[in-house]
């Protein structure tokens, strides 16, 4: 009788393996839950509030008690955390800031109702300037210029203020050289030492920001770009060297930021370094599958989950998302 040759057709058909549903989840390389998604939430203040944001169908600016509606819901969907942003009025917005560090402000009310009716969800706190300037830059700014270490002291009194409030994650957003060295040592100083720090350590200068402008009430006051402290998507090593940096200066995890367009970085990193690596789906990537789901041009449930398994596929721990709580109900049904 002549022998196969192994590991060659018709020896070995792949298709084997993929020939029934049983099959492909024993083999299935990658996983995904809703223990991976922390869901992106807008807030807004007033109350009763859930206002439609026009460029993130499905997406809402909640008030306060909507939030924590929102929050349990979330827990019981199993999703372990929360991304908070906050929708500021142009008229609060000032050229320094200042609604930043008012402890009192929408995101420490939040945080506050959400850990009274909510204990055991985890909160992240973004960490920047640009919700509450008027110019709609992550930093302060002068003659046009943004000013590195000016705004680093300032970050740092915005985190403590946070981290007091209840949230559980400091997530420095803005770019800054040092800042989370800075906001680590004032983190333990005002003892909040058990508050982590999940860095955007590369975050670059991109296209797919849009739509989060509008949502958080930049999107008409932004003056000028963010080439000038966010990343050029033209780079790759530069992102290897802003993650060492981070992690040396205390960070607990990192983050990549956008997704899709930069699942080589996601992957470089995790390989690199082996921390707990995170990627934000941005505003943007939710938006177009959305959009193109709306006009029958893609099946939208699909389309969804396959972008969040292709983020763990490429190394990530977790997923920033606005599709969170979408894709733990459609992981839920089957």
């Amino acid at each position: 009788m002549n022998k196969l040759p192994l590991g060659r057709f018709p020896a070995l058909r792949m298709r084997r393996m993929r020939s029934s549903d049983w099959s492909r989840r024993l083999v299935a390389e990658t996983s995904l839950s809703p223990n991976d998604f922390i869901h992106a939430v807008v807030l807004k203040e007033g109350t009763g509030v859930r206002e439609p944001v026009d460029a993130m169908p499905g997406v809402h600016r909640l008030s306060v008690d909507r939030a924590v509606e929102l929050a349990m819901e979330a827990r019981d969907l199993g999703i372990p955390a929360l991304a908070l942003f906050p929708y500021t009025d142009a008229e609060a917005r000032t050229p320094g800031g200042e609604e930043a560090l008012n402890p009192d402000n929408l995101m420490c009310r939040a945080a506050r109702a959400i850990k009274q009716a909510v204990p055991d969800i985890g909160l992240m706190a973004d960490v920047a300037l640009d919700p509450y300037t008027d110019h709609g830059h992550d930093g302060l700014m002068r003659d046009g210029v943004i000013l590195n270490d000016e705004t680093v002291e300032v970050l740092v009194k915005q985190a403590v203020a946070e981290a007091e409030a209840g949230f559980d994650i400091i997530a420095p957003s803005d770019m800054m050289d040092g800042r989370v060295g800075a906001i680590r040592q004032g983190l333990d100083e005002a003892g909040c030492e058990n508050v982590q720090i999940m860095a955007y350590a590369a975050k670059y200068a991109s296209a797919f920001y849009g739509p989060y402008r509008e949502a958080i009430g930049s999107a008409g006051v932004l003056k000028g770009d963010k080439r000038t402290y966010q990343m050029d998507p033209a780079n790759t090593d530069e992102a290897l060297r802003e993650v060492a940096l981070d992690l040396a200066e205390g960070a607990d995890s990192v983050m990549v930021k956008p997704g899709l367009a930069y699942l080589d970085i996601v992957a470089r990193v995790k390989e690199a370094f082996g921390a707990p690596t995170f990627v934000f789906q941005v505003s943007g990537e939710y938006a177009m599958i959305k959009a193109a789901a709306q006009n029958g041009w893609l099946d939208g449930d699909r389309a969804m989950l396959e972008a969040l398994m292709a983020f763990k596929r490429a190394g990530a721990n977790g997923v920033i998302t606005y599709f969170g709580m979408e894709a733990a109900k459609a992981l839920q049904s089957g």
